[in-house]
């Protein structure tokens, strides 16, 4: 029987990077691809320093969106741009393993991901849209600071033991996750925690199938 049952990958910095974004964030697209940085950039500055209020703050966000056409955002945030060997990397494992998304980033970047990729799931955030333009509205389902505690939610819904579990991150706020499972692993981390705490790091996912194969065979 295989050590592992599933690989959780972080989307935003992770599997996509989207380069000259702050944290080469979904967010940080979407709202770029808006026009409405600056006003975001303030949101970040305000609440970054409070994790007790991360569910706001996306609400702020989603609020900075409202009327605005989504295609006219999607049009320019899609196709997601994957990080180095992320399509080779899945067509390996997949099958092998459950694969899925866990990330605190946009919900329709990471649902176009999981189609793209051919991932079994994905959870993130969520923004409304009504009448083809975005409502204000939004739903936190991974709150940035508390991943590793949906992390265990999402794994116990899908009948996911922990300690079969890879996840695979890039920056702080994956560190929660990245503590409980049985194979942490950083692909280009963005902070030296994330090379402290992980079991392996990365810096192009086509290393990542030998990784897992000699993790199992281990």
């Amino acid at each position: 029987m295989p050590a592992l049952d599933a690989i959780l990958f972080d989307l935003d910095g992770t599997l996509v990077r989207y380069h000259g974004i702050p944290y080469e964030s979904s967010w940080g697209a979407v709202v770029a691809a808006a026009g409405v940085e600056e006003a975001a950039e303030r949101n970040l500055r305000e609440y970054l320093p409070r994790p007790d209020a991360y569910a706001e703050w996306v609400a702020k966000d989603a609020e900075l969106l409202i009327g605005i056409p989504f295609s006219r955002v999607a049009d320019r945030v899609l196709p997601a741009p994957y990080a180095k060997g992320v399509r080779a990397a899945v067509n390996a494992l997949r099958g092998s393993y459950r694969l899925g998304i866990l990330s605190s980033g946009v919900g329709f970047v990471a649902d176009w991901v999981c189609a793209d990729l051919g991932l079994e799931f994905a959870v993130a955030n969520e923004l409304g849209v009504r009448d083809g333009a975005f409502s204000g509205g939004s739903r936190t389902n991974v709150d940035l600071w508390r991943k590793g505690e949906t992390l265990r939610r999402v794994a116990a819904e899908r009948d996911l033991p922990l300690d079969r579990v890879c996840f695979v991150g890039d920056h702080f706020n994956d560190l929660g996750a990245m503590e409980i499972v049985g194979l942490a692993v950083a692909a280009n981390p963005k902070d030296e925690r994330l090379r402290e705490a992980a079991d392996h790091t990365i810096d192009d996912f086509a290393e990542l199938p030998d990784l897992i194969e000699a993790f199992v065979a281990s």
